[in-house]
């Protein structure tokens, strides 16, 4: 398979850089999958893992929702926040996911903290998936 530019972006700077044969993420419309010669393409991202597959490597990124912007020789995900599996602290993650379960419990569902509970469970929860670790 022919191979092209992915680059994971973050207000913090770059988390992944390499070339790979295919992506698979999660947007708002559905999951795609995107390989060399893709029509250009904007999405908006869920919460979710972004799988990077190379020969028969696949590498986990945790990306917190973002844009993904294909083109035809390089894709740029821009993530409010990205994690590559390796590199996910999961004892803070069970933390977080802690916390946000325990806000959820105590607010009412109508409320504004609840659904940024809601936010930060469904982050938590997805680190915790993409570092393959319970």
């Amino acid at each position: 398979m022919k191979a092209f530019t992915v680059n994971v972006v973050t207000p913090d700077g770059p988390v992944f850089d390499s070339e790979v044969e295919m992506i698979i993420a999660k947007a708002k419309s559905g999951e795609l999958g995107i390989m060399a010669g893709h029509i250009p393409l904007v999405a908006p991202l869920e919460i979710g893992a972004v799988r990077l597959k190379n020969g028969g490597n696949t590498e986990l990124v945790a990306v917190s929702g973002g844009l993904l912007e294909v083109r035809p020789e390089k894709v740029t995900i821009l993530a409010q926040a990205a994690e590559i599996a390796e590199k996910i602290d999961v004892e803070r993650a069970l933390a977080a996911k802690e916390r946000a379960e325990r806000r959820l419990n105590e607010m009412k569902q109508d409320t504004l903290d609840f659904k940024r509970a809601e936010l930060a469970l469904q982050r938590a929860l997805n680190r915790i998936s993409v570092s393959g670790k319970k």
